[in-house]
Parts: structure tokens; C-alpha cells; sequence
């Protein structure tokens, strides 16, 4: 009864189920080990943003250049205060406000982006307290820059003059007469009564969109690969209850079935 399954056709049936099954094994898991560094990734993270402020504080060039194992991490940095910038629509604690952005000019030429505190309400430079004078030491947690779309950073354009939208040196670099660091610190108690920003997460870390794709996409690929399954069993069913159909005389047998059941 099971000869049909020597037939070319069966043969090339087969060979495609033997193939299609394992590569949807192997692209489901590969899918689920990304959602789950994806995870590890966003914990790592999250805990270092929150432990980074018991660590002790080190210089700014021993942290460079930001990445997944610097982010976060306490940082000191001396120099003058210069040019100051707003950065609207920054929520904090569930209110809506702004950040206030110095630039501090460091020894070395560069200027450092620090952010010395959050304000609610509508963006007002009136509002922003100006930095102190003099020679100062920030400390704060290191962050890398932001782009325009990731976690919640605006990518609005066209703000009013002395505003930016993402703290990047590639924003800054248009609105201020300093070489910059490709990083920023806000700072761990806020300045001049203003509320401290808390450190986040570095971009690419979340549980974003991209995230639960993944898992999404593993379920899809376990789907099919079950479905493969089910496609073939059902074929083979099929083929079973033709060939005893044939057997009786019920349907008329097909040329190469013929053959195969004459033997």
C-alpha cells in the first residue's frame, strides 16, 4: 500500500518536508536566542543605569567612547559652563516639561553636554536658571548621544532658536561654537533647585517594537514548521484513500499510480 512513496513525486514530497522542517526549527530558535539577548540586554542595562549611581565616580576620558558597559556609569567631569539650550517635551514622573542643557567647556577643547536638571511646564528660557560662573566639577551618569526616535526622543524640527530636540552631538553641533563630546551627562542632584533627570537605558536595549517582533517571528517560523508537518500527513492520507479507492474499482487509477500498484 505504501509503495506510492517510491514515486518521483513522493520522492521530491519528502525530501521537501525533510529540508523545510528542520530550517523552520532552526530560524524559530534563532529568532527566539535574539528576543532573549534582546531581553538580557534591556536588564543589564537597566540594572546598570540604576547601580551606576553607588559606583565611584571616574574622569570623562577613561569612560570613552560610550557603550553598553559605560552607559550609565558615574563620570566627572571640570570646566566652564558656556552656551545653554532648552529640550522640550522631556516627561518626567507622568508631568510634561523640559530639560535644561549646558555645555561644559572642558580643558581638553571639547565641550561636554550636561544636563543640570528637568522643569515642568512649557520650555521658557525665562524659566531656566542660569549656571554658576567659575571653574566647576559636575558628577553625574554618562549617557550616550540620543537619535531622534528612540526612546521617546523628539524628531521634531523647527524649534525656536536656543532649543534642540535630541542631545546628540550631531544636533548640537549646528547650534553651538564647540568641538563636542559624542556623549552627555545628566547630572545625579539636580542644579539650582531643578529635578534631576534620572539615567536611561542605553537605545537598542528596550523592549521595544523590534523586540517582540522577534518573538513574533518565532512563533511564525514553529507555526510553519507544524504546518509542514500536517500538509504532509494529510497528503499521505489522501494518497492512502486513493489507492484502496482504486483498489475497488471506485475511481479510475492514474498511469503512474497503475504502475506503482501492478508492481
Amino acid at each position: 500500500m505504501y509503495r506510492f512513496l517510491l514515486t518521483p513525486r513522493w520522492w521530491g514530497i519528502n525530501v521537501f518536508v525533510l529540508l523545510a522542517i528542520p530550517f523552520c526549527v532552526f530560524m524559530g530558535s534563532w529568532q527566539l536566542s535574539r528576543f532573549e539577548g534582546r531581553v538580557h540586554d534591556h536588564r543589564t542595562a537597566t540594572e546598570q543605569a540604576t547601580a551606576g549611581g553607588h559606583t565611584a565616580a571616574r574622569p570623562l576620558t577613561r569612560l570613552l567612547p560610550v557603550d553598553q558597559s559605560t552607559s550609565g556609569q558615574r563620570v566627572t567631569a571640570s570646566g566652564r559652563y558656556g552656551e545653554q539650550l532648552l529640550v522640550p517635551g522631556r516627561e518626567l514622573d507622568g508631568k510634561r516639561g523640559f530639560y535644561v542643557l549646558t555645555l561644559l567647556r572642558t580643558d581638553s577643547g571639547k565641550a561636554l553636554p550636561v544636563v543640570r536638571g528637568w522643569l515642568p511646564g512649557t520650555a521658557d528660557a525665562a524659566k531656566a536658571p542660569a549656571p554658576p560662573t567659575g571653574e566647576v566639577t559636575v558628577t553625574g551618569s554618562l549617557q550616550a548621544s540620543e537619535t531622534p526616535g528612540d526612546n521617546g526622543v523628539s524628531a521634531e524640527g523647527g524649534l525656536p532658536a536656543g532649543q534642540t530636540a535630541a542631545i546628540s552631538s550631531a544636533s548640537l553641533v549646528n547650534l553651538v561654537p564647540y568641538r563636542l563630546y559624542d556623549a552627555w551627562v545628566t547630572l545625579e542632584r539636580g542644579d539650582s533647585g531643578m529635578k534631576a533627570v534620572p539615567a536611561s537605558a542605553p537605545a537598542g536595549t528596550g523592549l521595544d517594537l523590534k523586540a517582540f517582533q522577534n518573538l513574533g517571528y518565532t512563533g511564525e517560523w514553529f507555526v510553519f514548521a507544524g504546518f509542514v508537518v500536517f500538509m504532509w500527513f494529510r497528503l499521505l492520507r489522501r494518497e492512502i484513500e486513493f489507492q484502496r479507492d482504486a483498489a475497488l474499482g471506485l475511481v479510475p487509477e492514474e498511469p503512474e499510480r497503475a504502475a506503482v500498484a501492478g508492481g
